[in-house]
């Protein structure tokens, strides 16, 4: 469980990066979720998008895609969200 201080300061580092990860009208799919547990592995901090005409609100989807991948819920503006997971391996972030 990341403490407040924490999050604020992913949430700092996750203003410049892009979303890698569409989520659309098939909503949330093993595909979907693969490709989010890979960029997990390889970057530890991610953007999602989640597209308009995804039936999935936003605030769902960010506990449905934390849930199944163990991974943190950093936060959610509008149709974007940051989730983070540290990586085992390698480590990159120092929070």
């Amino acid at each position: 469980m990341l403490s407040s201080k924490q999050r604020a300061k992913l949430r700092s580092m996750a203003n410049a990066l892009d979303a890698i990860v569409h989520i659309g009208k098939e909503g949330i799919t093993d595909r979907v979720l693969r490709q989010i547990d890979e960029a997990l592995c390889a970057r530890e901090l991610i953007k999602i998008s989640i597209e308009k005409n995804c039936k999935i609100e936003p605030k769902e989807a960010i506990a449905i895609v934390c849930e199944k991948l163990n991974a943190e819920p950093v936060q959610v503006i509008g149709r974007k969200i940051v989730i983070y997971r540290r990586s085992e391996e390698n480590p990159r972030i120092q929070i």
